[in-house]
């Protein structure tokens, strides 16, 4: 099996692919951590040992692992969890070196190895164009030619960041759930701060892709993943598909066609 590693800055979703056979691609089991930047190998082996036994996999069924990072003080532990309990060298996507979609970008190095996987999992599935948006800690637009380029990307802030930030500065408001409001015109604070939070990013995601649409020059295919898409797609009629394991899959996909590669 390959266990398929995505670290972003809020949660870690791990995901075990089989490898051989028939069945090879097929997705057995995936969970989600916390980040915790300062996590031993030692930490993460002992998580995802737990969670291997949890579902009855031996550790000796992993013989890859393969990382999409967005959090440079986990390499090490990452790296040291895959030598040590696994006896693989971890593999490390990075949009500058990968080799299945073209980046376009000023700064290939710059690009996010989320992004890219996302962008590699949503080619895996779908005809380009595409807008791909990753609501996470940040809200992550990323735009992919016809041609199956990476063209750039547009970054906001995330919805947890922001109400954290408001709440944050502003004594008289409190934390709310995160749901549509009855209405836009709030009648308490509770759904005054829900209408601004909901309506508000279901607007500028909305217009972000629309103004992205038109700079491709034609219609994409609009899709949303990330741990916070469902507080934002239900209440939008923008996206075409909504994918949890786009990036998952995307590593998957580098990871398999890498060592194809590798190997003629």
């Amino acid at each position: 099996m390959l266990l398929a590693i995505e670290v972003g800055n809020t949660n870690v979703k791990f995901g075990l692919f089989e490898l051989e056979g028939a069945a090879a691609g097929t997705l057995v089991h995936s969970w989600r951590s916390i980040t915790q930047r300062r996590q031993t190998g030692d930490d993460l082996a002992a998580h995802v040992d737990s969670m291997l036994r949890l579902n009855s996999v031996s550790r000796s069924a992993v013989k890859r692992v393969a990382v999409a990072s967005v959090v440079p003080p986990l390499y090490r532990a990452l790296s040291d969890m895959s030598t040590r309990y696994f006896g693989v060298r971890p593999e490390f996507l990075s949009a500058a070196r990968q080799a299945i979609v073209p980046v376009k970008t000023q700064h290939a190095g710059e690009l996010g190895a989320d992004l890219i996987g996302g962008a590699i999992g949503a080619l895996s599935k779908h005809a380009a164009p595409l807008i791909i948006v990753q609501f996470g800690t940040a809200t992550t637009f990323g735009a992919v030619s016809r041609r199956g380029e990476y063209l750039g990307t547009a970054i906001a802030p995330g919805i947890e960041v922001s109400v954290d930030a408001l709440i944050g500065r502003a004594a008289k408001l409190m934390d709310v759930p995160l749901v549509k409001p009855p209405a836009a015109i709030g009648t308490d604070t509770a759904t005054a701060l829900q209408s601004g939070i909901i309506f508000g990013y279901v607007g500028q995601v909305e217009h972000i892709v629309e103004r992205m649409t038109s700079e491709m020059g034609e219609r994409a295919l609009t899709i949303a993943t990330g741990g916070l898409a469902d507080l934002i797609v239900p209440h939008t009629d923008i996206f075409d598909v909504k994918d949890e394991r786009l990036v998952l899959d995307g590593i998957y996909v580098w990871a398999t066609t890498a060592r194809a590669r590798a190997r003629v």
